[in-house]
């Protein structure tokens, strides 16, 4: 599965426990109708896949879908979700050529049906 969108937080990398466990968040706003913003974590080695990357970028993170069950000390079991991150690019965004006004789709032109080959000719005078 696949995120992609602008980054819109990177937090720094946190570490838990005397295991030494690393955790880095980032949340990407998507770019659609209605936009979301999605925190994916990146955890252990992966954090630092981040480290190349800043606010305001486009982004495509490769994600897996995690979940888990615990018992709480009452014994009601609860479930969590969370998204991982393993893999993150830069996207490309179309950029217009420096100097260049934007180019109107062909669509906008009309084809000539009155051209006479006779009344044409190369010459510039």
């Amino acid at each position: 599965m696949e995120v992609q969108g602008k980054i819109k937080v990177i937090d720094e990398t946190k570490t838990y426990g005397n295991n030494g466990f690393r955790k880095r968040e980032v949340v990407v706003t998507t770019e659609e109708q209605y936009p979301q913003h999605i925190m994916v974590e990146f955890v252990q080695d992966k954090c630092d896949l981040l480290n190349n990357y800043s606010v305001g970028q486009t982004v495509k993170i490769s994600i897996n879908l995690r979940g888990r069950e615990w018992v709480n000390p009452q014994g009601e079991t609860k479930y969590f979700n969370s998204i991982q991150g393993w893999r993150i690019e830069n996207v490309q965004q179309e950029a217009p050529a420096e100097g260049m006004p934007p180019v109107p789709p062909m669509e906008a032109f009309e084809p000539a049906d009155d051209v006479n080959d006779e009344d044409h000719d190369d010459l510039p005078f």
